[in-house]
């Protein structure tokens, strides 16, 4: 977008284009760095399913509701709450402080995916043990907030120029290809791993006996980071979709490619750490790291993998940060009455102080403890724990449930129903799209609320 206001200035250039962006802002760390790892501690096929059937019940939902309420604006995530009914402002203000807390955390983990794609280009060399290499990394002082501030400094020179034209014209490029290399890589993985078919089948074949509440809170919440439903993700990228798009069918894809690469992934990384014989509760977030280049060092032609690999993650990571920073800079623009240029630097000043601390809880600031408050009594957890647990449990819950009483309650289904069909073109919402609303979507919240704070497990 540019220093004018004028929504129609800032439309994507083409159906393409927003599929490509919303895309590249879905499809991030949430589906190939976190996916992975809870798949696997969740139980691999049950958790799974119970992935795909949220997303089908809640993402797409979401999606295509965030997105009606951004376009018939043409607003940031706060007044265009406030355009349709003034007190609700606050709903998109939750919203930006869950998506600055994220980009805290999100810019620091993506210094990790820049750092392991340098090495892959200069060395290839991780040791013989990538755990060790991992952990003298992430918990050294000066080198992670190098590779954090380089992240910083691109996606906030990007975005001066404007995420409508820039950004556009790379992600109808990376994201192809993104695709493609998570289909390489798969392949790969399931021929070089001797023990492969053993992880597949722990992947795809679901053990209902190892479903529980927290399996489905887990699932849920992984849905609300990678889909990135309940933060203003969609509200601020559909004030830019022209009135002429098909919002139904936008969301449906969305969902679908988000969906899609988060699966993909998991065929990388969750046979190999199968058949590997990876600790994964001790792994955690880690296991990407370890797993991947492990299976690179095996493969002929590891190396080069390896490179596009994690150059494929670093514009994922790239292209959702696009996006997430936009949030906050639109409404510091839009609501605040900001210039653009003002509007990036207030937005990447408190992200940078943010992602200090983030990146130093690793090392120097391990010791100190954020508290949290449960049904087991008050907890202590790491920054980058208490960042993860008060955005994707807390803020994102509260978002989802706030948008379904605002599309309603307040703004209203017939209202509604005009701005995402386009007065009918494209078919209606129907009785199932208002149960979804006003009792799954919300039900669904109410579980996630509840486990986090130990009430039930």
């Amino acid at each position: 977008m540019s220093n004018q206001t004028n929504s129609e200035t800032r439309q994507w250039g083409s159906r393409f284009g927003y599929l490509m962006v919303a895309a590249g802002a879905a499809i991030g760390l949430g589906n190939i760095w976190r996916f992975p790892y809870l798949a696997y501690q969740g139980g691999g096929g049950v958790f799974l399913v119970v992935y795909i059937i949220v997303v089908a019940l809640m993402g797409h939902p979401m999606v295509e509701m965030e997105t009606a309420i951004g376009r018939h604006t043409g607003k940031d995530a706060v007044t265009a709450f406030q355009r349709i009914n003034k007190k609700w402002g606050i709903a998109g203000w939750i919203a930006n402080v869950c998506t600055l807390m994220i980009n805290m955390y999100y810019v620091v983990v993506g210094g990790w995916v820049a750092k392991y794609a340098f090495q892959y280009i200069v060395s290839g060399d991780f040791g013989s043990d990538k755990q060790v290499y991992f952990d003298t990394f992430t918990s050294s002082t000066i080198e992670p907030l190098i590779w954090a501030a380089l992240i910083l400094l691109f996606v906030s020179i990007m975005l001066y120029f404007g995420i409508t034209n820039t950004v556009e014209k790379i992600a109808k490029v990376m994201m192809p290809v993104l695709f493609a290399l998570l289909i390489i890589c798969s392949i790969w993985a399931l021929a070089v791993n001797e023990n492969a078919i053993e992880g597949v089948k722990y992947y795809l074949l679901p053990d209902f006996s190892k479903f529980s509440f927290t399996t489905f809170a887990q699932a849920a919440t992984q849905v609300l980071f990678s889909v990135g439903i309940g933060w203003g993700l969609y509200v601020t990228l559909g004030a830019n979709i022209p009135k002429e798009n098909n919002l139904k069918s936008d969301a449906i894809m969305v969902s679908t490619f988000d969906t899609a690469a988060a699966i993909l992934a998991g065929f990388v990384v969750v046979p190999s750490a199968f058949s590997g014989g990876v600790d994964i509760e001790s792994a955690g977030p880690s296991l990407v790291f370890n797993v991947m280049t492990d299976i690179f060092e095996k493969l002929p032609g590891g190396r080069i993998i390896g490179v596009c690999f994690f150059l494929a993650i670093l514009f994922a990571v790239i292209s959702s940060l696009f996006s997430f920073f936009e949030i906050s800079i639109r409404t510091f623009e839009d609501n605040r009455k900001m210039g653009r240029r003002n509007a990036t630097i207030l937005t990447t000043v408190i992200i940078a102080i943010g992602n200090v601390f983030v990146s130093l809880g690793f090392g120097l600031l391990s010791n100190v403890k954020l508290p949290w408050l449960d049904a087991n009594g008050l907890g202590m957890l790491g920054i980058y724990d208490w960042l993860d647990t008060f955005t994707a449990y807390l803020l994102m819950p509260i978002g989802c449930i706030l948008v379904c009483v605002f599309i309603a309650k307040v703004w209203g289904f017939k209202n509604y129903e005009k701005e995402v069909t386009n007065d009918g073109k494209f078919g209606r919402v129907t009785l199932y799209n208002k149960i979804l609303t006003v009792a799954v979507v919300p039900v669904f919240m109410i579980v996630i609320l509840l486990t986090v704070f130990g009430f039930i497990k």
